[in-house]
């Protein structure tokens, strides 16, 4: 079964910035757009920023040691574009939530994440995994 793309909304208080964080640093390709929403290729799935509502926390989990937002989204990357954005986003200057890390290491799940937030609140974690067989490792 080949795995199919996912979809989320999210809102976002500014179109503008969200098409230069999504857009230009992230490097998602723009689809469809109006007035009020950006449809954006994130990494093969589709998100779409709609102009309104409320983002930001509704409180935080402590997993290994971090306090990690809640809610957050992202996808799940090889380790060479992770580390690959975690470069550019430093090199950006981008303010993170959780710096980029080795979570749990040398245990079951052993990954690469990092934390952030686009102009709007929403918080973002990107990782990777030496090996993708550990994704759901216990």
């Amino acid at each position: 079964m080949s795995l199919r793309p996912f979809h989320l909304a999210f809102p976002v208080h500014d179109l503008a910035a969200a098409r230069a964080f999504y857009g230009e640093l992230l490097g998602c390709r723009e689809g469809r757009s109006s007035d009020e929403w950006i449809d954006f290729d994130f990494y093969g799935h589709q998100i779409v920023a709609h102009l309104g509502g409320a983002a930001g926390d509704r409180g935080a989990n402590a997993v290994d040691g971090h306090d990690v937002p809640v809610p957050h989204f992202g996808v799940v990357l090889t380790m060479p574009q992770w580390q690959a954005l975690a470069e550019r986003l430093q090199a950006a200057k981008v303010a993170f939530a959780i710096e980029p890390t080795i979570r749990f290491k040398g245990q079951p799940g052993e990954q690469a994440t990092m934390f952030f937030r686009d102009p709007s609140g929403n918080a973002l974690e990107m990782k990777a995994f030496a090996d993708d067989s550990a994704l759901f490792a216990t």
